[in-house]
């Protein structure tokens, strides 16, 4: 079934919908990266998808693309990559899968804006000040 199809039938008609305000649909499917209720980032109906989620044990991000060639077995469709080192080699190595294999480079940025985000949560919060040291202390 051709993915134009399935988007007609999948548009208003998801158990993944949400009505926001003024109108907008957001959408809860695995591989939507911007949560938008749209053909464009949908993750059901493309053929070729990106994802990004955090790492179950809280540590790095987790690059999700779907295979194209295992057609009848739906478990084996999606392609899992944790990536735990830090943030700059993890973002370049989303960079160079989506290059590399062809993943849908006008999803390039809105992956790279949902990594970095995911890991800038991650981060230890810091106070913004520096721990005082009793005076009698320096030495």
């Amino acid at each position: 079934m051709s993915g134009d199809l399935q988007w007609m039938i999948v548009r208003n008609n998801s158990g993944s919908l949400l009505k926001g305000l003024n109108g907008t649909t957001f959408s809860t499917e695995p591989n939507n990266l911007l949560n938008r209720n749209s053909k464009k980032y949908n993750g059901f109906v493309n053929r070729k998808t990106v994802g990004i989620e955090a790492a179950k044990d809280g540590k790095g991000v987790v690059l999700v693309t779907k295979k194209l060639r295992v057609r009848n077995k739906p478990s084996k469709w999606y392609r899992e990559v944790t990536l735990k080192k830090d943030s700059r080699r993890a973002l370049t190595s989303i960079r160079h899968e989506i290059k590399k294999h062809g993943y849908r480079r006008d999803l390039k940025m809105a992956a790279l804006r949902r990594a970095s985000a995911i890991l800038r949560s991650q981060r230890p919060v810091s106070t913004g000040r520096k721990a005082k040291t009793p005076r009698g202390a320096r030495k």
